[in-house]
Order: structure tokens, then sequence, then C-alpha cells
């Protein structure tokens, strides 16, 4: 199955990541971003080319680097990816001590092993009570920090990751194409949105408009992102299906169209190789970029067919407003 929009740039396959990546041109891709399999945490399918299918971390880092290594090739030169992910839990039971796993440091060392520069890391806060109330972890619980505080240990936030293509041959900057200032709208929970300065303002509309993109870098150049709003995805209800081996973990929608108005330009093509129900796609046509995309399970592709679909009417019925 695929969906191709050749109007909008559109075009995702239910295939496997790796095959759909070795059928791309060098350089087709100006930005991916994604949220990989957790190695073996979850089960989306009982697929052999699922990545997720693995017995151990090992295995999957294996199989994880046929992608990395193509998409190094079909990323345009000095460009990015961004790779989400967070620590994973070791048990006493399967791994012999209780713990975390730095599964973000595995993925650095695996790009960096086909040729990717590690350049940045955002940490993206998450309320450890939620985690807590979901997970009942010992670590977490009140009552563990009044008996042995040995065992307590903070919540786990979430990662992306950021790893940058560093040939410098035919570079093409990410920037505004009238070199006006670079931010114009704030991305995230409104009420840490930076305001417009009214004194500026009233000397001059230019001088204002710089200062308020200089506080909207300054909150994006935060290695801490505390206003990533958690319950910000796609729906997921229509996604489940009788079938399903663990359940999908969309990525926030906020976080998704940060980095691609950060790392990429208007019109350019963002990939997404595990695409679950669309989430990169969705968002990244109403930010009016093209979009590549594979999906491995056949019910998670129905929807994100579906979505990427909502978004392209979603942008039309905005420019078919009256103003």
């Amino acid at each position: 199955m695929e969906y191709i929009n050749e109007k909008e740039r559109i075009a995702i396959y239910h295939t496997d990541c790796v095959e759909l990546a070795k059928s791309l041109p060098d350089e087709a891709i100006d930005f991916s971003v994604y949220s990989p399999p957790f190695a073996n945490l979850y089960t989306y399918s009982d697929n052999l080319a699922d990545m997720g299918n693995c017995a151990n971390d090992e295995e999957f880092f294996n199989q994880y680097k046929y992608l990395i290594k193509e998409k190094f090739r079909i990323t345009r030169n000095g460009r990015l990816t961004a790779i989400h992910c967070k620590d994973l839990p070791k048990y006493k039971n399967r791994n012999g001590a209780s713990g975390l796993v730095d599964f973000a440091g595995a993925i650095i060392k695996a790009h960096e092993e086909c040729g990717w520069t590690y350049h940045s890391r955002i940490t993206i806060w998450k309320d450890p009570v939620i985690e807590m109330q979901r997970t009942k972890n010992q670590g977490l619980l009140y009552k563990q920090v009044c008996k042995d505080s040995a065992y307590s240990r903070q919540g786990m936030a979430d990662y992306i990751i950021v790893m940058r293509k560093c040939v410098y041959e035919d570079n093409v900057p990410v920037c505004n194409e009238n070199g006006a200032e670079r931010f114009y709208d704030y991305i995230g929970s409104s009420y840490l949105a930076p305001k417009i300065d009214k004194s500026a303002l009233m000397r001059s509309v230019n001088e204002a408009q710089r200062l308020y993109s200089i506080e909207v870098w300054q909150r994006y150049a935060s290695p801490v992102w505390f206003d990533i709003a958690q319950t910000n995805v796609l729906n997921t209800a229509l996604a489940k299906d009788g079938k399903d081996e663990k359940h999908i973990c969309p990525l926030q929608l906020d976080v998704i169209e940060r980095c691609i108005e950060l790392w990429s330009n208007k019109s350019e093509i963002v990939f997404s190789p595990f695409m679950g129900i669309g989430s990169e796609g969705y968002q990244a046509v109403l930010q009016n970029r093209g979009f590549v995309g594979s999906e491995l399970k056949e019910s998670y592709f129905a929807i994100a067919e579906a979505n990427i679909k909502k978004a392209i009417s979603e942008k039309q019925s905005l420019f078919d407003m009256p103003f």
C-alpha cells in the first residue's frame, strides 16, 4: 500500500523503512524526525522486519544501523536528523539488577559509527507524578524515599538527540528567504510564550519583532524544554486493533512542529522512517513541507494516511478563509 500526493509532495508507504530508504536517491531528504522502536521495550507487530522484535539491545542496534547508514546517504549535506528517545528500564529478573539503560547514549554511538556527528541533545521535562501513577515504579514512591532512599530515583525525561551530516559541499542554509526575523510565532504552551515589547513597538514594528524573535529563540535554545504539552498528540484510539502486542506511543506535536521549524525550510522534504499513525507527516503538511514516510504495521499506516489527508484538508481550509 502507498499514498502519493504529488501536489503536496507527500509519499508514504506501507513497507520496511530500510527498504524504502535504500530506494531513495542521495541527498533526497532535508530533515528527518522520528521516534524509533525503544529496542525490545515495546512490540508493535509480529513482523520479522519489525526492529522491536529483537532479543536484546545488541540485536536491535545491529538492525537499526542499516537504517542509520541509509539515512546518512539520503540526507542533504550539512543537515540534521532528530531522534526521540528516553532511558530504558533494567529489571532484576531479566538483567540481574534494577536500573536504567542509557538508550540515548547508545543511539549517539550508533550514529557516530555510521558517519554522523553529535550535534545537540534536548531534554523534554516529564512529570514524575504522572510517571509514578502510570508505572508504580518503586524508585518514585514516597513510601520508598521514607523507607530507604538508596532505591529512590528521579523521573525519566524524554530526549531529542540531534545528529548532523557534516559534509560541507553544497550546503543550503536553513533561514527565512527574505532575511527577515527568524520566528514570528511561538510553538509550545502559551503561558511561557514571550510577549511583544509594547515600548519597542511604539518605536518600530521591526524592532519589536526582532526582540520577540530573540526571546523565542532563547526559549528554543534552552537545553530543557519545559513547555511541551504532553497531551498534544494525534488521537491513537483508532490505531488500536485486536492484534496490538503492546501500545503505540505518538510523539507530541509540539516537539515535531518545533523541530521542523528549527531545522528545515518551507517546501523541503521531511522524512520519518517509523511513521506510526502519521504525526510527523501531519505536522509537516501543516508547516508547508513535503513528507516521505514508511510504516510496517497495516493498521497504523491506514490511520497515518487518514491523518495526513486530514492535515491537507485543514491547510486548504485555512487558505480558503476570508480575511
